[in-house]
């Protein structure tokens, strides 16, 4: 998969010279978040629909609202979770795309960024997803990987889900016939198992002494 191939052209970016009525009429005809704002073929910005379609003197030209631009970009070699990342941080759905001449080349559309994500070997392979969390100072992605692979597993991908001052909670993409010798390893490690699995032995043993206390206390 190259993504290179989802950079698309049908849309036409518009110019500091064009009108604001003509700049209304593109949004009315497509229903992106911004427009790319080209002179001689280099991204000077890109105009937010949503300030577009506010303007009131439409005869204006949209030189006049470049403190309005937004300033965002990717460029051919710009890889996939960067991009996800660029829509998510600009709110966009629309990402102008530039070669390494800085000349615009066309755009990516976020419809057509999540397809590739949700089609990648990260997602659609056999495995499990395991959420853990550690101290911030104690977490190290190092040891996690050591700590899949000694298990005989693999650890096809991982992400930070989420930060705070304190704990860093991570997302790992396991590939694994013994999820639960993977999992004991964590706690052993003193990593906090957020998700549940079907075979983690772990919290069926929990399970089991909680039903046995209730049916004492029952007594």
């Amino acid at each position: 998969m190259n993504i290179n191939d989802y950079i698309l052209k049908e849309i036409k970016a518009l110019s500091l010279n064009c009108t604001v009525e003509m700049a209304q009429q593109r949004c009315a005809n497509y229903p992106i978040s911004h427009f790319p704002i080209l002179e001689n073929n280099k991204l000077i910005g890109c105009f937010a629909d949503s300030d577009i379609r506010t303007i009131e003197d439409t005869t204006n030209k949209l030189k006049e609202y470049s403190h309005l631009f937004h300033h965002f970009f990717a460029t051919e070699k710009t890889p996939l979770l960067d991009l996800i990342a660029l829509f998510a941080d600009n709110d966009c759905n629309l990402i102008p795309v530039l070669n390494q001449d800085k000349d615009y080349i066309g755009y990516y559309e976020l419809s057509d960024i999540l397809d590739v994500f949700a089609d990648s070997p990260f997602l659609h392979r056999d495995n499990e997803t395991l959420v853990i969390s550690k101290t911030k100072s104690d977490f190290s992605m190092g040891e996690v990987a050591q700590i899949v692979e000694n298990n005989k597993a693999r650890l096809l991908g991982l992400y930070i889900s989420s930060e705070s001052n304190d704990e860093i909670r991570a997302t790992l993409k396991i590939s694994s016939r013994e999820m639960n010798e993977v999992i004991q390893m964590f706690r052993r490690y003193d990593y906090h198992v957020i998700s549940e699995h079907e075979d983690d032995f772990y919290l069926e043993e929990l399970k089991e002494r909680a039903n046995y206390l209730k049916k004492y206390l029952d007594m």
